[in-house]
Order: structure tokens, then sequence, then C-alpha cells
């Protein structure tokens, strides 16, 4: 990606970057009054964000230079999402005009509602209002009861998205997506494996964080064959401690 905003939900990517996004977000704080001592303000945590945004479809396939989908596979995905009752990955990537990186809108959401404006004076073209809300991985808790110590213990519930046979590596200096599929594999090219792992942390695969909290999956055999990877691809890492970007370039045998 040049400079400029690039949206995407789910896997799919939107064709024109929408004009106005809102984000919403409400506090859950209460104020109660006290016999002669007036108003104080309880503090609480605050609410889900919410999120408004207008896209354009183009019913013709080409929309300047690029050519994308037709509006009703877009509208077929978002109808997909809510009759199948799960959450969408929802991202706003950003980028300076030379190309780096900024910051990136990267959280899990549910579809509340979407509506469709076909208008004449428009010509073609579709416009869908999207209304997004942020959503909360949660599960039940087990209480685990020990009689001979009279003790109780909660027990948490897994998280959904990291399984019980899965690694976790903490970012270091000097690491890249590559090297540590590297590492765990023994084929640097899978390192797309951690990344679709990983893309509530991480929304560029070419850029990772010292610090960063990685899941590892398990690699399954039909993933175990070696695939095909950018030639030259650089990978960078932001050392926190310094503010500067580290670039390990990768070069494959050809």
């Amino acid at each position: 990606m040049s400079g400029g905003y690039v949206m995407y939900l789910d896997d799919m990517e939107m064709p024109v970057t929408p004009g106005k996004l809102e984000l919403k977000i409400k506090g859950k704080n209460k104020t109660i009054t006290l016999v002669n001592d007036g108003e104080v303000n309880f503090l609480k945590h605050p609410g889900l964000t919410e999120i408004t945004v207008t896209l354009l479809f183009p019913m013709l396939e080409e929309y300047g230079d690029i050519r994308y989908s037709r509006p009703d596979v877009y509208l077929s995905n978002f109808e997909r999402i809510m009759t199948e009752r799960r959450p969408a990955r929802f991202i706003m990537s950003r980028a300076a005009p030379n190309g780096f990186p900024l910051f990136d809108t990267n959280i899990k959401v549910s579809i509340e509602s979407y509506t469709i404006d076909e208008d004449a004076t428009n010509g073609l073209d579709v416009y869908v209002t999207l209304m997004l809300k942020q959503y909360v991985d949660f599960g039940a808790k087990t209480v685990k009861v020990t009689p001979e110590t009279g003790t109780a213990t909660v027990e948490q519930p897994r998280p959904e998205g990291n399984p019980p046979n899965a690694k976790t590596h903490k970012v270091a200096a000097g690491d890249t997506l590559w090297a540590l599929a590297k590492k765990y594999y023994g084929d640097g090219s899978l390192y797309m494996k951690i990344f679709e792992a990983n893309r509530d942390k991480i929304s560029n695969p070419n850029l990772i964080y010292t610090g960063q909290e990685l899941t590892i999956p398990e690699l399954s055999a039909s993933a175990a064959a070696p695939s095909a990877a950018p030639i030259n691809a650089p990978l960078a890492v932001l050392d926190e401690g310094t503010g500067t970007w580290k670039y390990d370039q990768v070069t494959m045998d050809s």
C-alpha cells in the first residue's frame, strides 16, 4: 500500500476507501447525589466501541485503474456474517505518502445492521452504510471445589483463538515472522501461518513490535509442505527502546 487508507472486513478489502469513518466510544460512568455532599461520579469501564461507515461499491468491475468484485459479492459476505452469527475483523490501515505505516484500527466487530442505498443520481453504483459494534469474546467460568481443604478456585475459560497445543513467543529486537517460522517450523516461507493466528495483534505481516506476545500455532500436515514466498521480502520490527525500525532483508534461493 502506498500512502492513504485501506479498509478490510474479514479478509475482504473494500473497493473504495470511505470518505468518513465514525468511531463512538461511550462512557459508562454513573453520577449520584449524596446527601449534603453534592454529586459524585463513579468511573466505570467504557462501553463497546461503535463504528459507522458508508461504503461505495461500483457496479462496474473497474474503478479507476483497479478491478474489484461486483457489489453483490460484498453484500453476500455481509449477509453471511450476520446469518452465521459470528464476529468479523475490522481493519482500517493507514500509511504516509511514502508508504511508511502509521497506525491501524484493528478490532473484532459484529455487524449490527447495514443499509443499502441505490439512487439514480449515483448512476449504477451502490452505497452501503454499515453499523458495527465491538465484539468481546466471553465464556462460562468453572468453579473447582476441593472438599478436603474447603477451598474453591475459579478456572478461567481458554481463549477461543489459542488452542492447547499452541506455543507463544515474546517478540524481541531483531525478530521477524520469517525468522519465527524458520525457528518453529523449519521453513521461513510459512510465516503467514503465524500472521493468520495473530490478526488481532498484527495488521501487517512485515511489521511486528518488541514485547508483543504472539501465538505460534501447531503446523498441520497439509501446511507442512513448502509454500511460495516473496523474493527479497523486507520484514521489520520496531525497537520501542530506540523508536527505530530494523529491517531484515530475506533472500530466497532461486
